[in-house]
């Protein structure tokens, strides 16, 4: 089955350039057009939708919460965040917001199609300048090997890669461990952090600067 995506960007010029730029993929289809959260919140409620490239900054409703109002209702449903901006506060509340996702409009191009597809796996995608902006402003202030002090070397590695779409068998297949085992520490990280579920962990993951060569730093450790 093909992607049902929705754009929701109050510039429709900017909307035809995504429409087009998806039309290559055969694997994805615009089903819907939307210049305003409450758009959105319409068409979601009149036609099925598996993904929404969402702007941020939209009239009246915007698009953060936009996203905290449509996955309340729609929780199947994906998001990936557009701005004109990588800034580190909007990455955080759209992903807070539940979004899957987060591209900055310079590089809606081929990294919007590498999103798409990659949020469709069930993992969650920053574009590079907005992956660096994160992580830069928590190296900054020292933040990478203290975002996390609850959690054991192994945690965090367990964590990283839950954040990076890893099932427990392909963990445990990866760090030698039992599944069982995986399961233990995954319910741990989440009592511990007061988390509920994997989308609520990616997003820990990210806003906290655990990264992949943080896995790697862990595994030496281990």
């Amino acid at each position: 089955m093909k992607l049902r995506i929705a754009l929701a960007d109050d510039h429709q010029m900017f909307r035809h350039a995504l429409r087009a730029l998806l039309a290559r993929d055969p694997e994805l289809e615009v089903v819907a057009e939307a210049a305003s959260g409450e758009e959105v919140l319409a068409v979601a409620a009149t036609q099925p939708i598996d993904l929404v490239c969402m702007d941020i900054a939209m009239p009246g409703m915007n698009g953060i919460e936009a996203t905290h109002k449509l996955l309340a209702a729609h929780p199947a449903i994906r998001v990936i965040g557009l701005s004109a901006f990588a800034d580190r506060q909007f990455v955080i509340e759209l992903l807070n917001a539940g979004a899957r996702g987060y591209i900055t409009k310079g590089e809606a191009g081929d990294e919007l199609l590498r999103a798409i597809r990659t949020v469709r796996q069930g993992r969650t995608y920053l574009c590079p300048d907005v992956a660096g902006t994160v992580t830069g402003a928590l190296r900054d202030r020292d933040e990478l090997d203290t975002a996390v002090p609850r959690l054991t070397a192994r945690e965090r590695q367990v964590l990283q890669l839950i954040a990076e779409g890893y099932t427990s068998p392909r963990i445990a297949e990866r760090l030698h461990l039992a599944p069982s085992t995986v399961e233990v520490h995954r319910r741990n990280i989440m009592r511990k952090l007061d988390l509920h579920n994997v989308a609520e962990l990616t997003r820990y993951a990210i806003t906290n600067g655990i990264s992949p060569s943080a896995v790697s730093e862990v595994a030496r450790q281990v």
